[in-house]
């Protein structure tokens, strides 16, 4: 395998980095927290995916011969530092919440701690990593949550780019989709691959009906019509209803038909009536069309007959919120052998940060539901049972008490140790089985499309106290 390039990253890291060797801070231990400022689309909730390959590149970044000249030609970097880039590797040690995991803001989705440097040249490529494999999750979970059972991602040709297709899909299968059409994916990620036919399949043959015949002889057992090519209803449906019916004289069954345009709602409740009075009432019905979230809802609502969703653009380019919000901030450097906890404060209270190194508590109630998440010290613990009182991550004033307690789960665990990968990372499937486990966990409220309830998260007694002692302390 290739190094990755550890030149993938912003320039002022760079220069930071030198500037921190200059000055004998660059082996400082530092702890940074990556976590985002607010739910995108407006929901409720994120989920996050991009572990695997952010630990992956952490672990193999390097400074090539190659980008080492580049930056020297800049002018501005000493022979030392440039030598020094030459043997850099990166160190430190990560704590991660799972892949797929549910979350919310403010709450650290990794904790990455090391020499001072090595995690700022790290900061752009993670965040790079991270904030878009769970921007698009976060938007397959909205898309198949609206449709309450199968989506299949047909986005590729309308990705940003090679890379951004093959991560788009990973991250979708992440979110909830069942399936999809990129076969690069499926080849890399094992993620299940299927595909119907497109119009110029109908349109090179000429004649519909045998377009039809001839992809029924050759995928007996794979058939999907799409029907929209000239007119659903007066010629697609029929045809396809002709085949359906030879194809089951044979012993086959057609799979499905596809609806890529027009009144999806109408013609597949038409295209149900017709398919089922002709006895064909096990093909499945499948539409695509620039669908996302509220189209689906809506679709829904309507009482529309469809089996399958294919959503593709608006999924992989993640319409409604351009970009994931994520940030990567320095919470604590070590002085003096001691962890000093730090805060960035902020004209506007959004943009503050949280100091410490911290733990993420997820609260859950008797029946397993989150209740909400506690944000804490690293090494304090409570007697959950016994409740506790969390505060407002930027109004100290405001106060929660969270009684009936009955498990307290800490989500940061270990996955690097010394720039090493602790553990094999989880098959793609299981981390699909765990986001659809925490959606699971959440409370209708919370997934709703429009106006959600706002999940709590609070910080810890000894957390409040330290960001209270560094919000009134002299600066």
């Amino acid at each position: 395998m290739t190094a990755p390039s550890a030149l993938l990253t912003d320039f002022y890291q760079i220069t930071m980095a030198q500037g921190y060797r200059a000055e004998g801070l660059h082996e400082t231990t530092a702890c940074f927290d990556v976590f985002f400022r607010h739910n995108p689309f407006g929901g409720g909730y994120a989920v996050t995916a991009g572990l695997e390959d952010a630990l992956k590149f952490l672990e193999n970044a390097r400074f090539s011969d190659d980008d080492v000249a580049f930056l020297k030609d800049e002018g501005i970097f000493k022979a030392d530092f440039l030598d020094w880039l030459k043997l850099f590797r990166f160190r430190g040690d990560v704590h991660a919440v799972p892949e797929g995991s549910v979350v919310f803001p403010m709450t650290p989705v990794l904790r990455v701690e090391g020499p001072l440097a090595q995690c700022q040249l790290m900061e752009t490529p993670l965040l790079n990593i991270i904030n878009f494999q769970s921007l698009i999750a976060t938007k397959a979970a909205r898309v198949c949550g609206a449709a309450g059972g199968n989506v299949v991602e047909f986005g590729l040709r309308r990705a940003h780019g090679p890379d951004g297709g093959l991560s788009a899909s990973r991250a979708a299968y992440v979110g909830g989709c069942s399936a999809t059409s990129n076969a690069l994916a499926g080849k890399t990620f094992g993620i299940p691959v299927s595909g119907t036919q497109a119009h110029s399949w109908v349109l090179a043959f000429g004649d519909e009906l045998e377009a039809f015949r001839a992809y029924a002889r050759i995928y007996p057992k794979n058939s999907i019509f799409l029907v929209d090519t000239y007119d659903t209803l007066k010629n697609g449906l029929p045809n396809a209803i002709k085949v359906g019916l030879e194809m089951k004289e044979r012993g086959e069954k057609l799979v499905g038909i596809r609806l890529d345009s027009g009144d999806l709602a109408y013609l597949s409740i038409e295209a149900r009536r017709a398919l089922d009075a002709a006895g064909l009432d096990y093909v499945k019905i499948v539409c695509s069309g620039e669908l996302e979230e509220f189209i689906i809802h809506d679709l829904k609502a309507q009482g529309a007959k469809i089996d399958v969703f294919g959503v593709g653009q608006n999924l992989v380019t993640a319409k409604g919120e351009s970009a994931f919000p994520g940030v990567c901030k320095l919470a604590a450097l070590v002085e003096e052998g001691k962890w000093r906890p730090m805060m960035k404060l902020s004209d506007n209270v959004q943009k503050s940060t949280l100091p410490g190194r911290k733990q993420v508590w997820r609260l859950r109630n008797s029946s397993g539901e989150m209740m909400a998440d506690l944000l804490e010290i690293e090494g304090v613990s409570h007697d959950f049972s016994k409740g506790v009182v969390g505060t407002h991550p930027f109004m100290e004033f405001k106060n929660k008490f969270y009684d009936g307690v009955s498990s307290a789960e800490p989500l940061l665990t270990p996955v690097m140790r010394g720039g090493a990968t602790t553990t094999t990372p989880p098959r793609l499937a299981e981390v699909r089985e765990n986001a659809r486990k925490g959606l699971d966990a959440l409370h209708p409220t919370y997934k709703r499309l429009l106006n959600p309830h706002v999940y709590k998260v609070s910080l810890g007694p000894k957390l409040a106290e330290e960001a209270r002692m560094l919000r009134n302390s002299p600066r």
